[in-house]
């Protein structure tokens, strides 16, 4: 009797809704004129990319209406004469929307189409004496523009042989932004944030400098980011937010500690926000989906292992039975690389060799 109860009050999983995700993209990208595309206009490259990527790990990117010829059209049109890509046309660079614009490029398979030599030219321009990158030219620095730099050196094939880029430095300057409780900030000496964290863990894997990183520690402050809720926060005494599942999760899997948190409550998490009406996930269970936490999302189920067990964080052996069952979820799906953002075999495709750590245990 006690085996009967315990199964009776075990929670069903929420099923992986794909085809509605899929349909919330397909119409968030034809539907140029809705409010969320007129919202979003100053920083489509971005969510283009999002839309995309999301598509491709659910290995639905070449379904009918994703005219791949046409949006490589709209990128090169918002290339500028120094190389930079704005986040839409007319409007000006930066290397935020750069580096969207060469992931889409890669997704669509038109990394050829673009000035490889032009847009490392643009990066170059705004790497600074102490290794830092400034966004554009404002000059604003942050630890998202060092990554996005040498992300987008790496996928333009041009990561040591760019003229005028050092890459040490600028791995040097990533690691001066690291704190005393093993996490990074957005500048030396500002807080530490787990979104600031992937991209300096990022950055460091891409220059394969990841003894500058005190791992035991970082992965410590990385656990201690999930929630009772199961979802993981960007700093201490924040919400949980879906898209902490790829920030944190990508860290961890570069780190090779992903079963530092409960993977199971995490998945469980990500599901739960899922619109299972109209497609798309959100921040958080009950809210609006957007594009932005339907990619990030997906991501994170991809890190988890949960479509096919292939991911980082699967490295238990599973049954034949679960791991059939894993596959049927998403028949299709393509395994995200934590580094670059973009299915792992394109990266190996393009052949990119960023630096990971073996798995450890806590």
């Amino acid at each position: 009797m006690a085996d009967f109860v315990a199964k009776e009050n075990v929670e069903a999983e929420i099923p992986f809704e794909e085809q509605k995700h899929t349909d919330f993209i397909l119409t968030l990208y034809q539907q140029t004129t809705s409010f969320e595309q007129l919202m979003m206009e100053h920083l489509r490259m971005s969510a283009v990319y999002w839309g995309l990527a999301g598509l491709a790990t659910m290995g639905k990117d070449n379904v009918e209406g994703i005219n791949k010829p046409e949006l490589v059209e709209w990128v090169l049109s918002c290339q500028h004469d120094g190389g930079g890509f704005g986040g839409n046309t007319d409007q000006d660079p930066h290397m935020l929307y750069t580096l969207s614009a060469v992931q889409i490029l890669a997704l669509c398979g038109a990394l050829d189409q673009v000035d490889g030599d032009k847009v490392a030219g643009y990066i170059a321009s705004l790497q600074q004496p102490d290794g830092s990158f400034w966004g554009d030219k404002w000059g604003e620095v942050d630890t998202r523009f060092s990554y996005c730099a040498l992300s987008c050196l790496a996928l333009l094939g041009r990561l040591r042989t760019a003229e005028g880029v050092d890459v040490d430095a600028a791995a040097e300057f990533v690691g001066r932004c690291r704190n005393f409780d093993g996490g990074y900030g957005c500048v030396p000496g500002a807080e530490s944030h787990a979104g600031q964290v992937f991209t300096c863990v990022g950055a460091l894997s891409i220059a394969h400098r990841l003894d500058l990183c005190d791992t035991e520690l970082l992965g410590w402050w990385l656990s201690e980011r999930q929630c009772d809720a199961g979802g993981l926060n960007g700093r201490p005494e924040k919400q949980a937010d879906v898209c902490y599942s790829w920030w944190i999760l990508s860290a961890l899997s570069i780190l090779g500690k992903v079963s530092w948190i409960n993977t199971d409550r995490l998945r469980d998490f990500i599901l739960k926000c899922q619109d299972r009406e109209d497609g798309g996930v959100s921040d958080r269970p009950g809210n609006v989906a957007d594009v932005f936490h339907t990619f990030f999302g997906v991501a994170g189920l991809s890190l988890l292992g949960y479509f096919d067990g292939a991911a980082a964080a699967a490295a238990a052996a599973v049954g034949a039975e679960e791991e059939e069952g894993r596959r049927r979820r998403c028949p299709g799906h393509r395994v995200i690389d934590p580094v670059f953002a973009l299915p792992a075999d394109l990266v190996a495709a393009l052949g990119l060799r960023a630096q990971t750590l073996p798995p450890s245990s806590k």
